[in-house]
């Protein structure tokens, strides 16, 4: 086989090696950002728990304002009450005791109220902070795992990286050009094996003069269809006969 071509092909799978690294890291961040995700959702909660109870105490304060409001006006009518000489006096005095009873008791039933939704908004920020605490430990777990997942990956790249280049010192400036200028488009299908007499990036069938090209490995040969390079895999033709 010509030595370019077989230089061509290990640079194509060096490559192929390289880019698959790709999507092991996009799923291994993925998993942190989901737990990093449920974290800052969790944590979202309780500050909405806890603003909750925070409006909920000022609504609870000003209803007990309201409350000492009310009483003292019902203590001044009641002195009002004893000093009133017309019956119209005495009416009117009695109807603003009725109207502020009224204010007072729903002044205590929505302080009642409140206090039942801050115990309940407590109760939960409990739980939450728990779901919290679990989850902080899940997450420091996971980028632990992560980071050394990366690790491992990233010394392996390194490795394919290092390899690439020494075979790239190596290689014709022209065939390099050549062979970018097809991954440009082709990604990792610029180099392709030649099965069943059809190329296997565009998966046409080619020629015979082709066909006899491809298994001479004298020359690269590129697809007349797709332009992508072709090789002959003989193991597996070989093995494909035989079947």
């Amino acid at each position: 086989m010509n030595k370019h071509l077989e230089d061509l092909i290990e640079l194509s799978k060096i490559d192929q090696t390289i880019d698959a690294f790709e999507p092991k890291i996009e799923e291994a961040r993925s998993r942190l950002d989901a737990v990093e995700e449920a974290q800052s959702a969790v944590e979202r909660e309780i500050l909405e728990l806890s603003e909750e109870i925070r409006e909920s105490e000022l609504k609870k304060a000003k209803n007990e304002l309201h409350i000492q409001e009310l009483s003292d006006k019902l203590e001044a009518n009641r002195k009002k009450s004893a000093e009133a000489k017309t019956e119209k006096e005495i009416k009117a005095l009695q109807l603003e005791e009725e109207i502020a009873k009224e204010q007072l008791d729903f002044a205590n039933e929505e302080i009642e109220r409140l206090d039942n939704l801050i115990e309940t908004r407590k109760s939960e920020i409990e739980t939450k902070e728990a779901e919290l605490a679990a989850l902080k430990e899940k997450n420091a777990a996971v980028k632990e795992e992560v980071e050394q997942e990366l690790a491992e990956i990233e010394k392996e790249r390194q490795r394919l990286f290092e390899q690439k280049q020494e075979l790239i010192a190596k290689m014709s400036q022209k065939i390099l050009a050549f062979y970018d200028k097809i991954r440009r488009w082709a990604k990792n299908s610029a180099v392709v094996p030649v099965r069943k007499q059809a190329c296997m990036g565009c998966y046409m069938k080619i020629n015979d003069r082709t066909y006899a090209e491809v298994i001479k490995g004298e020359e690269i040969t590129t697809c007349p269809h797709c332009g992508r390079i072709l090789y002959l895999e003989v193991q597996k033709e070989e093995e494909s006969a035989e079947a």
